[in-house]
């Protein structure tokens, strides 16, 4: 198969026995690692799956999961500029720690905020948290981000990243069958480039594209 990011080809990875046999493939071009879309889960077992996450916004935990997004949001924008939560999920933390510091932001998630004007506007920054991992269509969906934000606008992202030095086949990123790609930082650097974002920056609890 193609990779879904860079269309470059992949070969088989990983094969996930203990879960109906399923392939994970790797890309020779970006590295990443994607299921093959064969194994996807229904549409209705992904939203099962997501009312399993127990996102109480209150949380202190589920707070400072999210606080490398928030902190990097506040020490670059004011309550003036509009952001958007993309992929805001159950429990939108981010959209509510930033309304308590009356900064303005709109939620967008496919199942549970399914506001389709939210995406007919454009943002001074995004939130994408723990939500690229479940894109079926990665360059279009960094491509529709890109297009949602302004001018010099930025897109904050929390996912994990592979890399050679992890166990796959321990990894618990792998476990939860809604992870259909996982990003390698090679993969970040080929959105920059051919997606077009004039900057990035990898952390190692956050990412950051600029336009």
């Amino acid at each position: 198969m193609q990779c879904l990011l860079c269309r470059s080809e992949t070969k088989l990875f990983f094969t996930y026995e203990a879960r109906l046999g399923q392939q994970y493939y790797q890309c020779s071009g970006c590295s990443s690692v994607q299921l093959h879309p064969d194994f996807y889960v229904t549409r209705e077992e992904e939203k099962a799956r997501y009312l399993t996450h127990n996102n109480d916004v209150h949380d202190p935990g589920y707070q400072k999961f999210v606080s490398p997004i928030v902190n990097g949001i506040l020490e670059d924008y004011e309550p003036s500029h509009k952001g958007l939560d993309f992929g805001s999920g159950t429990g939108p933390v981010i959209a509510k720690m930033l309304r308590d510091r009356s900064y303005s932001i709109t939620t967008y998630d496919p199942f549970f905020s399914p506001d389709e004007d939210a995406l007919n506007s454009t943002y001074d920054y995004i939130a994408c948290c723990e939500v690229a991992e479940h894109f079926h269509q990665p360059k279009e969906e960094f491509t529709r981000l890109k297009h949602l934000l302004r001018p010099g606008g930025s897109l904050y992202l929390k996912t994990d990243l592979y890399d050679a030095t992890i166990d796959f086949a321990g990894w618990r990123y792998k476990d939860d069958e809604t992870h259909t790609f996982i990003y390698h930082a090679d993969a970040f650097r080929w959105i920059k480039e051919k997606v077009g974002f004039s900057e990035l920056k990898i952390m190692p609890d956050l990412i950051v594209l600029r336009k």
